[in-house]
């Protein structure tokens, strides 16, 4: 589902301004068409992230954009590590076991402080109340009531907590990209992790 290489080149700001370029005019009314070699690149980026491409390419194109704008940002100076004397306190909530823990981990090996992991959007959802929190990294798919969705409206409108959404889901991550300061797509490595944290805060949606 997930190509590595376009994810480190979008990373670095000049892919994803080249593609706004290129395919911004689907968005216009009424919209601007590019040619035939742009239009079967953006199928080849729809199929990369596992979207429907038989869709009108404008549809394409704006799922697309909200997910690529999330997940690299346009400013490389932002994708530096956080500063070691910016510790947060991190709400994890992710219902693979495996990934909690060594998401939990990581985030603990660099510092921050971890609330957390949970399973399931009602317990997260109680925890948001008793914690001052600087930011969540919530997986969109949750078991149990309630998804991710769900728990980033709650915590952005309720607590202000700004929300990173960690997840292969990338429909759904388009969608509701509004919600998230920041999209991490599966799988994912722990420099991915810490510089979506990293861009979150220096565009000033986290505390420092």
């Amino acid at each position: 589902m997930f190509d590595g290489t376009l994810n480190a080149a979008i990373g670095d700001g000049t892919e994803l301004d080249r593609l706004r370029a290129r395919y911004d005019g689907l968005l216009a009314d009424p919209p601007i068409l590019p040619g035939d070699e742009a239009l079967a690149e953006l199928a080849g980026m729809a199929r990369i992230f596992d979207l429907d491409g038989s869709r009108p390419p404008a549809e394409v194109w704006r799922d697309l954009r909200a997910v690529l704008t999330r997940q690299g940002g346009s400013a490389p100076a932002t994708r530096a590590a956080v500063p070691a004397h910016r510790t947060l306190t991190l709400m994890v909530v992710e219902d693979d076991p495996g990934m909690a823990s060594d998401l939990t981990e990581m985030l603990t090996a660099a510092g921050h402080g971890v609330v957390g992991p949970f399973s399931d959007a009602a317990a997260a959802r109680t925890a948001a109340g008793l914690y001052a929190l600087d930011l969540a990294l919530l997986d969109i798919n949750l078991a149990g009531e309630g998804d991710g969705v769900d728990l980033a409206r709650t915590l952005t409108r309720t607590w202000g907590v700004p929300v990173i959404f960690l997840t292969g889901n990338v429909e759904a991550a388009a969608r509701h990209a509004r919600l998230a300061a920041a999209l991490v797509l599966k799988p994912y490595g722990g420099r991915d992790v810490l510089d979506a944290i990293a861009r979150t805060v220096a565009g000033g949606a986290a505390a420092s």
